[in-house]
């Protein structure tokens, strides 16, 4: 398997700006939610990353970066889908925020991977910039959605923002597949 950058910082890009634009809406979400919940979520993410990375040895390999990158964006589209077409209660809140602490857990593989991958420094220099640019431009736009539909209450306009994120989702999930390239 091949890692092809320029698809690799677009995908980052696009995964950036989900960030940047989803990032305001997790107050709204998670906002039934009790403050032991997160306590007992970090523990999980901690646990859960602890035994990610025991597994180093055997996953730090581009087919494995692929198939976790894969597995991530997928969640992510699945906790999008979910929060557009179930409804809004303590429980879909509560697997919002787990969905976010599974995905959480793969953070420090995924850093450590593109570290790994794209090991010359203005490849790392280049990734790094997409990243920063797609998160600002993806903040910049959700303040100037959040203040186009100020009119509605909050958790209308995460609503809304969600199929802005939705088809975000699908565009980083084809570039995954354009990033890895399975060699013959």
């Amino acid at each position: 398997m091949k890692l092809i950058p320029k698809y690799f910082f677009a995908y980052k890009a696009l995964n950036s700006l989900f960030l940047g634009l989803s990032i305001g809406s997790i107050f709204t979400i998670y906002a039934p939610l009790k403050p032991e919940v997160y306590s007992v979520g970090g523990v999980i993410l901690a646990f859960g990353t602890l035994l990610i990375a025991t597994l180093y040895s055997k996953i730090l390999n581009l087919e494995w970066f692929f198939r976790i990158s894969l597995f991530v964006e997928f969640v992510l589209f699945a906790m999008v889908i979910m929060f557009l077409f179930f409804p809004y209660n303590y429980m879909l809140a509560l697997l919002m925020y787990a969905g976010y602490q599974i995905l959480f857990t793969f953070g420090s593989y995924l850093v450590r991977s593109e570290t790994i991958f794209l090991n010359e420094t203005e490849l790392l220099t280049k990734l790094d910039s997409f990243k920063q640019i797609g998160y600002i431009v993806g903040m910049g736009i959700s303040y100037l959605f959040y203040k186009s539909i100020d009119s509605k209450n909050n958790f209308e306009q995460v609503y809304e923002l969600h199929y802005i994120l939705l088809i975000v989702q699908i565009f980083i999930i084809y570039f995954v597949f354009k990033s890895f390239k399975k060699m013959r």
